[in-house]
């Protein structure tokens, strides 16, 4: 907040806390902007807000009012989109230098303080900046009674990896912990590369961590201190803050909204992080970055009309099953449309085409889409990402894929880039799969993602990804509640291969009254399954399956295993989803029939030899 008062004509001799007072719409639109940027906590603009600083500037009557204004303007910015905490500096005073009626003072100035935020609606408080322990803890026991809300407890360290009073990041965490912090960290002085450091330093004492970096080092230009680090590296060190385990990332001096838009791109990419400490007083729907449908929204093709898919997902009669089918690395679509007429000959339903798996470059998949229907009159279901795409090509490629006549999608995040051949290539992210689903909800109503008709109904039939094997199974619930609610009719899981978490799942979602399509990937050797496990997101293969594969070799046997393996997940839940999603390895789509042979599949006369090697 004080870098962008700053750059916006307020200068230090004007204390920026007053500004609550003297011009509260600036203030307003500051925080909104970071809100709009995708920031989802804010902090009131009180840093210097306490009665010792403002005594100082001649503004010390104005404590209340300058900490109430502050709570109110980021609330009413926020608009039920972000957490609002009070934020609560330094006094400027060293503990040990005081007298002990001194001391005295100074808690009741950290209690005066906190008491006119909570009292003013704050969803917490953030004790940030604090350059020594010691004072840091003072402030901490001086408001940690005053309230349950969630209390982040920061503090600034030296270029040396301390505090001013000389303590390490480790003593400071435990330190912060031990006195009722929910949260601890770092902030200011530092840019994101120390500041990592530091953040390595807390984690092993197990309380959650928010890392706060400076924009760089500040650089004198043309009369004004200007932060030299972009938006694209606070967005490359967000990234490994969340691969670190770092809980709550942000931003201090110089941290403009495009930083925020960069940070927030990142957790869209990695969906990294625990879920946050402070919980939100509004729904899901209230939280989404779409706006509510407005009073021009048209009523939605029912589901059963938007394809002849959907048609088949909202019976009751027969099995619906999809095999994916992906496009060439090259110009030939070829041997893609030939396994999608031998799978059709099968009886199989839909082929299911990625969009660019694994962050690898193919063909289009609306185009390979296009050509079977025109070949074979296949239906298809089209992946959509959010990885390479901004909100601009995402509405536009969804217009084009209903004038064209897709309406099969199912909604996905996206691989980020460095799992493919061109690790540097840049990730969008603006939306998330959520994001996106809302976007489909909207056309569907007739809407464009900013609420305006459009002058028609799309009619998408758009189902989402769920991980029922997910390591933090809790938060993927949450998650596909969030999918559903944003517009997924339907499911499709990623491969499970252990039929009791396919049990618990279905069980855990039963509620959902959602249909689900079972995801089965048959492994093709030990060897893969061991790549699968480690090294593809969102794959997780138990041990003793593992141990299967390493059992029976390689090639045929393995392969037929892989098989065996699938089949035992399908039949243990046939009667309680709606049909099978495959994805058979390496475009053996044989191996897709041959699982459905154990619920009466029969594999065509035609199938090509080659294919089963």
């Amino acid at each position: 907040m004080g870098t962008e008062l700053y750059q916006r004509g307020q200068f230090i001799n004007n204390p920026f806390e007053g500004i609550n007072l003297r011009e509260p719409d600036l203030v307003r639109r500051i925080h909104r902007e970071y809100v709009d940027a995708g920031a989802e906590v804010i902090e009131t603009n009180t840093f210097a807000a306490n009665r010792l600083k403002l005594r100082r500037v001649g503004l010390e009557d104005e404590h209340d009012a300058i900490n109430r204004t502050g709570v109110n303007l980021a609330r009413e910015a926020a608009a039920g989109r972000a957490w609002v905490v009070g934020a609560i500096g330094p006094s400027g005073k060293r503990w040990v230098e005081l007298t002990d009626r001194e001391r005295d003072e100074l808690c009741a100035v950290f209690v005066d303080q906190a008491t006119v935020l909570l009292d003013a609606g704050v969803d917490g408080l953030s004790l940030e900046t604090f350059g020594t322990l010691e004072e840091l803890r003072v402030a901490l026991r001086s408001v940690r009674s005053l309230t349950d809300l969630p209390i982040l407890a920061s503090a600034a360290f030296l270029g040396n990896g301390v505090t001013a009073d000389g303590a390490a990041p480790d003593v400071v965490a435990r330190a912060l912990a031990s006195g009722g912090a929910d949260l601890v960290g770092a902030n200011c002085a530092d840019g994101p590369m120390e500041l990592h450091a530091i953040a390595e330093a807390m984690l092993p004492v197990g309380r959650p961590v928010a890392i706060l970096p400076n924009a760089g080092y500040p650089k004198h230009v043309d009369g004004r201190m200007i932060y030299m680090a972009t938006p694209e590296y606070f967005g490359v060190f967000a990234r490994r803050f969340l691969k670190l385990g770092v809980t709550a990332i942000g931003g201090c001096c110089g941290t403009s909204p495009a930083h925020i838009r960069a940070m927030s791109g990142a957790v869209r990419m990695m969906s990294g992080g625990t879920e946050p400490a402070i919980a939100p007083s509004m729904s899901v729907r209230e939280r989404q970055d779409t706006p509510a449908l407005t009073d021009e929204a048209t009523a939605p093709v029912p589901f059963a009309e938007r394809s002849s898919l959907a048609g088949r997902i909202a019976g009751t009669e027969g099995f619906v099953v999809s095999v994916e089918v992906n496009p060439p690395t090259g110009l030939d679509p070829s041997r893609a449309i030939e396994g999608a007429r031998m799978l059709q000959a099968a009886g199989v339903d839909v082929i299911n085409i990625a969009d660019g798996p694994r962050a690898s470059v193919r063909m289009s998949n609306w185009a390979l889409a296009l050509e079977v229907q025109r070949a074979i009159g296949m239906e298809a279901i089209v992946h959509l990402c959010a990885r390479d795409r901004n909100l601009l090509g995402l509405q536009s490629d969804l217009l084009a894929y209903h004038q064209l006549g897709l309406r099969n999608l199912v909604v996905i995040t996206g691989d980020p880039p460095k799992l493919g051949d061109y690790p540097h290539a840049t990730a969008v992210f603006d939306l998330d799969s959520i994001g996106i689903l809302r976007m489909v909800n909207q056309l569907n109503h007739g809407l464009n993602p900013v609420g305006r008709a459009i002058g028609a109904t799309t009619a998408f039939a758009a189902a989402c990804g769920v991980e029922p094997a997910a390591l933090d199974y809790d938060r993927e619930l949450r998650r596909l509640e969030e999918k559903v609610e944003a517009g997924a009719s339907w499911i499709m899981t990623q491969p499970v291969y252990d039929p009791t978490v396919l049990e618990r799942f279905l069980d855990d979602i039963e509620d959902f009254e959602v249909p689900v399509l079972v995801g089965l990937m048959p492994l093709a050797s030990h060897r893969n399954a061991e790549f699968l496990h480690n090294e593809v997101p969102g794959m997780q293969i138990p041990q003793h399956i593992r141990d299967r594969m390493e059992r029976v070799g390689r090639g045929p046997a393995a392969r037929a295993e892989g098989v065996r393996i699938a089949q035992e997940a399908l039949l243990a839940v046939r009667a309680r989803v709606r049909g099978a999603y495959i994805m058979p390895p390496f475009g053996r789509w044989e191996a897709a029939v041959e699982i459905l042979e154990c619920i009466g599949y029969a594999r065509p006369d035609a199938w090509r030899e080659t294919w089963r090697d």
